[in-house]
């Protein structure tokens, strides 16, 4: 049986991102759990803010379909999200909001996925109170967020120069998280 795919990205566009970094330790670990992950960076698919006239005039713009089309094809999504005053932050909202667009010709990108999350913040809570309302919005979608997730907190001197964390508990964790993700699609795919 074919390993489950993972598209895996951060809810951040921000270069020197913590959650970037975070979301690039957790496409490793996903790898090395035996899945293929599709990594990418949100800011390589700019949209604009979602806006109901927009998309009746012009349908969805072509990164919100590449998006779309990416999720379609992927099993289950690893998203590292930043905490933005304590709930889910602009652009990934936004992405999730055009991507979540119904089209009669194609199924939904969400229903039936399953979803991880990690989060990493430079405050103590480790973006933990952002991912409760990311785990809503994507369970609203039909989308099945595990329960096990993770928070960095103190991330900016939680990474090494080389990109990888510091602390092997932090890496430990999030091999917990990518371990859940790969054996849940796992056994769905079986």
């Amino acid at each position: 049986m074919p390993s489950p795919n993972i598209l895996a990205f951060a809810g951040s566009t921000r270069s020197a991102s913590w959650n970037k970094k975070l979301v690039a330790v957790g496409a490793e670990s996903a790898r090395s759990a035996g899945a293929q992950v599709t990594l990418i960076d949100l800011r390589d698919l700019p949209m604009p803010v979602y806006d109901g006239d927009m998309e009746a005039a012009e349908g969805l713009p072509a990164n919100a379909r590449e998006l779309k089309r990416l999720m379609l094809t992927h099993d289950g999504l690893l998203l590292s999200c930043p905490e933005y005053n304590s709930s889910i932050s602009g652009v990934l909202k936004n992405a999730i909001d055009w991507v979540s667009r119904p089209r009669p010709d194609e199924p939904s990108a969400f229903r039936g996925k399953v979803a991880a999350l990690l989060a990493a913040s430079p405050g103590n809570l480790g973006g933990i109170r952002g991912l409760f309302t990311v785990r809503q919005v994507l369970s609203v979608l039909g989308t099945i967020v595990l329960p096990t997730q993770f928070g960095l907190a103190r991330a900016n001197e939680a990474f090494a120069t080389d990109g990888s964390l510091k602390e092997p508990a932090h890496r430990k964790s999030v091999d917990g998280v990518t371990a859940e993700l790969v054996s849940v699609l796992s056994r769905l795919r079986a």
